[in-house]
């Protein structure tokens, strides 16, 4: 059933089935969707029909279908980012220089740190900061589209992406059972790698400072 009701301005939500008044059924904001619930789940007073004044009172989240989808390319972009920013360090070889200071002192040159691949490095943590709350904002639509009520809020991604992907895997494991927590585990997989690859990194980076450091000093 999806037939939609021309001109409403009424939000996402559950409100009584037009054809069964057993149930209630899910208001997409534009037409009702497949997505029913058992209406005593809810006081009655809680509901009006679409086009009318909705309660605040929050609403229980009802179970998914089996077949409902809850995952989709958003949350798998928001998960996946950070192995591209660690590709990117790879990227970024700083050239250490040795320079004389006007006291007769051998020391490095701090803007030797500064190379195309330390601008291009902080340059994609700012566009992946940004996509990441963009791409948030993209699941939590999808997600109000297959029927989850009140999902994770996109804006704590602002405050971190592990934050906004436990959290959606939580609100969705509770509508989805058994289903939903794919997310956690690949952050925690990519968070393992990330370690391991800044690692390395750190490791070949100070054996370089050390060698070109010692390098000066004995010449």
């Amino acid at each position: 059933m999806t037939q939609s009701m021309p001109g409403s301005t009424t939000p996402p939500g559950w409100y009584p089935d037009p054809s069964d008044p057993r149930l209630v059924r899910w208001w997409d904001g534009r037409a009702w969707t497949a997505h029913q619930a058992p209406a005593q789940f809810q006081a009655p007073a809680q509901f009006q029909a679409p086009g009318q004044f909705r309660s605040p009172v929050p609403v229980p989240r009802p179970e998914l279908s089996p077949e409902t989808p809850v995952y989709n390319p958003f949350i798998w972009a928001i998960t996946l980012l950070p192995l591209v920013s660690v590709l990117l360090l790879l990227t970024w070889q700083p050239e250490f220089r040795m320079i004389t200071t006007r006291q007769g002192a051998t020391t490095m040159d701090p803007f030797s740190m500064y190379t195309p691949g330390y601008f291009l490095l902080m340059g994609s943590s700012f566009l992946f900061y940004g996509l990441t709350v963009f791409f948030a904002f993209l699941d939590r639509q999808r997600l109000l589209k297959s029927g989850v009520v009140r999902p994770f809020h996109w804006a704590w991604a602002f405050l971190s992406p592990v934050v906004y992907v436990i959290g959606r895997s939580v609100t969705v494991n509770k509508v989805a059972p058994k289903r939903g927590l794919w997310p956690v585990w690949a952050t925690i997989a990519v968070f393992v790698i990330s370690m391991v690859v800044t690692g390395i990194w750190m490791s070949n980076l100070f054996q370089s400072m050390y060698s070109q450091f010692g390098y000066s000093v004995s010449t």
